[in-house]
């Protein structure tokens, strides 16, 4: 996607509804819309989180004169269920409790708290345990369809989870053979949920896909709902939306190593561009904690 494309798009998703609405207008897919939306809901929940916590004791006032935790949200455009965490504690419930309340709404201490709590979960699709539930969700399949395309060409492979507790890091594959591509070869494969802009290449990079390279060398990240156009990638990584990575065909040449080389279907995988890498994500499950701050 082109960059001014992905700003207008992230600057329009302000709502859950907004990701409707484009959809419908524009013929978009809504799942991709509703990723960019989380990407900006939640990194404006991360960057006024304490703006709006100093304003807590004021809101409790305002809710305890009649208004509903869910207005105060929307007055303020904060995710509700943070919202209603923070007032929540506010209020003296313990932390604990309010992350129990928040999983369990029929817990909480009167009825109109009850109300408003499933109110505000109903409203969040992002920081309710529904809305967590969603992005493992989508990590999930993504992990699926990876794994899917190694089982397919007959690539062996060892997951996060046959790695726990060997290394520091782990990717979603760590190939037992590598592939090649484009002269690469890659040893692992990071499966991303998500979409790639500027600020999760970052912090993809710097977290996890840096340190990956430094354990067992060079590799791969797809990024199942693409990335923007123009993003570069560190030497020893390369980058793929989900379409490109689906496109590549490995074969086994025919010489002692059988190393496996990964060779794109050139009808359908968009060549790189010149200087970059050939180009093709709440990685893992990609997901906000509710219950903790952004």
């Amino acid at each position: 996607m082109d960059r001014p494309t992905y700003q207008r798009l992230y600057d329009a998703l302000a709502t859950y509804e907004d990701v409707h609405h484009i959809a419908h207008e524009e013929h978009r897919d809504e799942e991709l819309l509703f990723v960019i939306h989380t990407h900006r809901v939640t990194r404006d929940a991360t960057r006024r989180f304490y703006v709006v916590k100093r304003q807590v004791p004021r809101l409790v006032h305002q809710w305890r004169r009649g208004r509903s935790i869910l207005d105060i949200a929307r007055e303020w455009k904060f995710p509700p269920v943070l919202m209603g965490q923070q007032m929540l504690g506010e209020l003296g419930i313990p932390r604990k409790k309010v992350w129990q309340t928040f999983l369990h709404p029929e817990t909480a201490p009167d009825a109109r708290l009850r109300k408003e709590v499933a109110e505000l979960l109903e409203s969040d699709l992002i920081y309710s345990p529904r809305g967590m539930e969603l992005q493992r969700e989508r990590g999930r399949r993504g992990e699926e369809r990876l794994q899917h395309w190694l089982e397919k060409h007959g690539i062996g492979y060892r997951t996060e989870k046959d790695l726990r507790g060997k290394y520091a890091k782990t990717p979603d594959a760590l190939l037992d053979e590598p592939i090649i591509f484009y002269g690469q070869k890659l040893k692992w494969i990071e499966s991303k949920a998500n979409f790639g802009d500027d600020v999760e290449l970052r912090k993809n990079l710097k977290r996890q896909l840096g340190p990956y390279t430094q354990l067992f060398g060079e590799g791969a990240v797809v990024y199942w709902y693409g990335y923007v156009d123009g993003a570069v990638s560190p030497d020893g990584i390369l980058l793929w939306d989900g379409d490109t990575f689906e496109s590549i065909t490995p074969i086994v040449p025919a010489h002692p190593e059988r190393v496996h080389a990964a060779h794109p279907s050139r009808d359908h995988v968009r060549q790189p561009h010149p200087g970059s890498p050939p180009s093709v994500p709440r990685g893992g499950h990609d997901g906000s904690g509710a219950g903790r701050p952004p």
